[in-house]
């Protein structure tokens, strides 16, 4: 093990959600690093919806909180010790952090698939813990580096990137096409960037919040709908001369923009769900789904996109920028987890500082 003589940590201050909005600073555990892994000191976690979501209703799905879980996926730090048998990293290394560990021998890891292996150890998931802490140990298969002139804050956003990429690359986005995001938030925000990068000929966005579609023209939306006055299948109809959209990235979660985002596609069309539901359920409209032959994907997370989402935002950094809103400290972990859950119209992306707090908000 090399960690520069010094010793290393023992136990890491950490945000645990002890139960439904009860979010606790505690010093947990830190594992003994192992010769394949890395200890990271974590600098900077953006909040997800995922993470609200516990803490709001301790469950997603079949996915439900029964013990204390530490939080937190979205994740940058640096190296503070490698293992023996790491060779491609070492201490004072900028990392990117991919929160999901697979088994690698499932057929879906044998295939690439490894988003969909039923024994990955993805963070802040039930029974597993995430990283709004200030160290762990991690194997370094899953860490990349980031740039020096990249900053940990804008780091954090190759995870909800990611999920838009992911939704690219199984709709085979196909140049000059038209693309329909439904919701600007982060990861719909983020998902022009991935529209772009495939070379979308016409990037349309819809949202409930005129500030966020104003930030949408800014990361290079075409069009912006407004959902509270207008209708998104007559307006995506007239843009498009009557046809549809190629593409939709249905990112809000919202279950009636879930059902009518697939009413914008034209015939063979194809939509992709990657917001985080509401509801378990949405009504889907059969008879257009048998008349029209779309083709529907859901999203589960990703898989070997990292590398392309620190890329991209590399190169759009400065326009990335905006997604960030809110900075906090560790111990204010609490507060900034409310202001997410109730502040959906002023924030986008939340930042939590494990260690020292690089800005203020």
């Amino acid at each position: 093990m090399v960690n520069n003589n010094k010793e290393l940590p023992q136990t890491s201050k950490s945000a645990v959600l002890e139960k439904v909005l009860d979010l606790e600073i505690k010093q947990t555990p830190l594992s003994q690093l192992k010769a394949n892994e890395v200890m990271i000191k974590i600098m900077a976690v953006g909040i997800c919806g995922s993470d609200v979501h516990y803490y709001d209703q301790g469950r997603i799905g079949d996915f439900r909180v029964e013990k204390p879980l530490i939080m937190g996926h979205e994740s940058t730090g640096q190296i503070i010790a490698v293992g023996d048998d790491v060779k491609d990293f070492q201490i004072g290394d900028r990392v990117a952090i991919e929160p999901g560990i697979p088994c690698g021998k499932c057929e879906f890891c044998r295939t690439g698939r490894y988003n969909l292996c039923p024994k990955i150890k993805f963070m802040a998931t039930p029974p597993y813990d995430g990283d709004l802490t200030q160290y762990i140990t991690y194997p370094a298969d899953f860490i990349y580096h980031i740039p020096d002139n990249m900053s940990y804050e804008i780091g954090t956003l190759s995870e909800p990137f990611s999920v838009s990429i992911h939704a690219a690359q199984l709709m085979d986005i196909q140049p000059g096409t038209t693309v329909f995001i439904s919701g600007a938030g982060p990861v719909g925000l983020l998902a022009i960037f991935a529209a772009q990068a495939f070379k979308a000929g016409k990037i349309i966005i819809s949202d409930a919040e005129d500030s966020r579609l104003k930030i949408a023209k800014k990361f290079g939306a075409d069009f912006t709908i407004n959902v509270t006055n207008t209708d998104i299948k007559t307006e995506t109809q007239k843009l498009t001369n009557g046809q549809g959209v190629d593409y939709v990235m249905e990112a809000s979660g919202n279950n009636k923009a879930e059902s009518e985002s697939l009413l914008t596609l034209k015939s063979g069309g194809k939509i992709a769900y990657i917001g985080m539901p509401a509801h378990d359920t949405a009504p889907l409209d059969i008879m257009f789904m048998t008349t029209h032959e779309p083709q529907i994907f859901g999203v589960f997370r990703y898989a070997n996109t990292y590398p392309l989402a620190i890329s991209i935002l590399q190169q759009k950094k400065e326009i990335a920028e905006s997604l960030l809103t809110d900075f906090y400290s560790l111990d204010e972990s609490q507060e900034a987890f409310e202001r997410n859950k109730n502040s959906k119209g002023e924030s986008l992306k939340i930042i939590i500082y494990p260690n020292e707090k690089l800005r203020n908000k």
